[in-house]
C-alpha cells in the first residue's frame, strides 16, 4: 500500500524502532551501470527498505547480529555488546572449544572417477537415477548433506554422538541439518544410534521440527517447556527467534556461508539455565563449520583451554606485564569463575567467602571492574584461593543406579580357577623369583 492512494503519510511517525533489524534486505544491492539502463531500481529494493525510507522518522534498529546492511540502512552502531563480554557479566554462557567429529568422507572427501556410475536424486520428482560421470567428481565436506546424499556418513556421525550425548539425562541438543529429507534421514539414524548405546529411548526423545513438521509452533513449546523432546532436529526453523535456555548441545550437520545465520545459530545455545546447572554449552561439529567462520565472527569461546586451572591463570595474570595480555588472561579468569561459581553447593561458597574475606559476586565484579594493578595485587594476597577452586568438587559425581531386585540364596562352591590351589600360586612365583635373580635388577 505504500504507493498506493492510502499510503499512510510520511511524518505520520516520529521514531520507527525495528527489533532483529538484520532481516528482511535479501534484495538489497547496489545496481551496475548496465542494469540501471534497463531495470528499476525498485527491484533491487526489498519491501522492508522501502517502507522504512518512506517515513520521515528516526529510525532505530536493534540485531545482535550486524552487518553492512544494517550499517546502509541504520548508520553506525550507536551502542555494541559483544558476546564475549556478555560471558564476562554473566548474561550468557560460554561454550567449550568444538567437538570436532572426523571420519574419513570428511576428511578425504567423495570421489568418483570418470566413467563411474552416480546415482543421482531429483528433489522435485523423488525419481532416483543413474549417470555416468564424464570426469573425476570429488566432493569435500561443505557440500556433505546438500549437494550430496551420504547416509554412511550421517550414519557414523549419529553413532559418535550417542556415545557423548544421553537423550534422558537434564539439558536439550539442536541439531542442524541441510534439508527437510535430510532431517528425516537424522533422526532415523539418531534414534538408533541411541538405542543402541542406551536399549529402549522414549519415541519422543528425538523430534524433527521444521517448516514442514505438524504444528510447529506447539513441538517448539514442548521442547521449550517439557522434558521431551530432548533431541531436536531442524534445518532453519530454529537458527532464530526462539528461546529455549536448556539447550546445552548444538550439532553442526550442514554448512552456511554466511555470518548471521551463523551466529544465530550459536545463540540458541548461549542463554543461562539454572534449573538444570548450565555453565556452558557444547558443540559437535562434524563439517567444519565452527573453523571455516572463526575469522569471521566476534562470537568466540573466552576460556582458551578448559583444562588450564586458576592457578595457571592466576600465575599468568600476576607473571604478565602486558596489559594487553593481562586482559585476555583476566577475561579467561572470570569467565572459569562463573562456571565454577554457578556449580558450587551453598556450603562451599561459605567456605569460598571464608577464604576471600567476600563473596563470589563481589569477587567476580572487582575483577571485571577494578583496574589489572588491583586485580593482581588482590591475587598475590590471596593465591591459595586459586588452588582451592581447582580442588573444590563440583557436580553430582558419576551415576549408578540403585536396584530394588530382589536376591535369593543358592549355595556355596569351594575350588580355585583351573584347580589351582593359593599354594600352588606362591610356589610358582617364588620359582620364578629365583630363578631370574640374576637377570633383572630389581631383583
Amino acid at each position: 500500500m505504500l504507493y498506493s492512494d492510502d499510503s499512510p503519510p510520511v511524518d505520520q511517525y516520529d521514531c520507527i524502532v525495528v527489533d532483529e533489524c538484520h532481516r528482511g534486505y535479501n534484495l538489497d544491492r547496489e545496481m551496475s551501470d548496465q542494469e540501471m539502463s534497463f531495470r528499476s531500481e525498485l527491484d533491487y529494493i526489498s519491501t522492508y527498505r522501502r517502507v522504512l525510507d518512506h517515513f520521515d522518522a528516526v529510525k532505530i534498529g536493534l540485531t545482535a547480529t550486524p552487518a553492512k546492511h544494517t550499517i546502509d540502512i541504520f548508520g553506525e552502531p550507536v551502542f555494541t555488546y559483544s558476546y564475549r563480554q556478555a560471558v564476562i557479566d554473566d548474561k550468557l554462557v560460554d561454550h567449550e572449544p568444538p567437538y570436532r567429529i572426523v571420519t574419513e568422507l570428511n576428511e578425504d572427501g567423495m570421489k568418483w572417477v570418470a566413467g563411474d556410475t552416480m546415482k543421482l536424486y531429483r528433489t522435485r520428482t523423488g525419481d532416483v537415477v543413474s549417470a555416468t560421470t564424464p570426469d573425476e567428481v570429488h566432493i569435500e565436506v561443505e557440500s556433505f548433506n546438500k549437494k550430496v546424499i551420504t547416509e554412511s556418513f550421517n550414519q557414523t556421525v549419529c553413532a559418535a554422538l550417542a556415545e557423548q550425548i544421553d537423550p534422558s539425562l537434564p539439558g536439550k541438543t539442536l541439531v542442524f541439518c541441510a534439508t527437510d529429507r535430510h532431517a528425516d534421514m537424522v533422526v532415523r539414524l539418531l534414534n538408533e544410534a541411541f538405542a543402541n548405546e542406551y536399549g529402549a529411548v522414549d519415541n519422543d526423545a528425538v523430534t524433527k521440527i521444521t517448516g514442514t513438521a505438524d504444528k510447529p509452533n506447539q513441538q517448539i513449546r514442548n521442547f521449550k517447556n517439557e522434558g521431551l523432546p530432548s533431541v531436536v532436529v531442524t534445518v532453519d526453523l530454529l537458527t532464530t527467534g526462539i528461546d529455549v535456555p536448556a539447550i546445552v548441545n548444538l550439532v553442526f550437520l550442514r554448512r552456511v556461508r554466511s555470518r548471521i545465520p551463523y551466529e544465530q545459530m550459536l545463540g540458541r545455545a548461549t542463554r543461562l539455565c539454572k534449573p538444570i546447572g548450565k555453565r556452558y554449552f557444547r558443540i559437535y561439529d562434524a563439517v567444519d563449520l565452527y573453523a571455516a567462520l572463526l575469522p569471521h565472527t566476534s562470537m568466540k569461546f573466552v576460556v582458551v583451554n578448559p583444562k588450564f586451572t586458576f592457578k595457571q591463570l592466576v600465575n599468568e595474570l600476576v607473571s604478565l606485564t602486558d596489559d594487553t595480555a593481562r586482559s585476555t588472561v583476566r577475561d579467561e579468569l572470570v569467565a572459569k569463575m562463573l562456571r565454577k561459581v554457578r556449580a558450587l553447593t551453598v556450603q562451599q561458597v561459605a567456605d569460598f567467602q571464608d577464604r576471600a574475606g567476600k563473596s563470589t559476586h563481589q569477587v567476580l565484579d572487582d575483577l571485571r571492574t577494578e583496574d589489572l594493578d588491583a586485580c593482581v595485587d588482590w591475587w598475590k594476597s590471596h593465591g591459595p584461593i586459586a588452588k582451592w577452586l581447582d580442588d573444590a568438587p563440583t557436580g553430582e559425581g558419576p551415576v549408578q543406579i540403585i536396584s530394588g531386585h530382589q536376591d535369593t540364596f543358592r549355595r556355596i562352591e569351594r575350588g580355585f580357577k583351573d584347580g589351582q590351589a593359593p599354594k600352588d600360586y606362591l610356589e610358582s612365583f617364588d620359582k620364578y623369583v629365583r630363578s631370574h635373580l640374576n637377570d633383572m635388577p630389581a631383583l
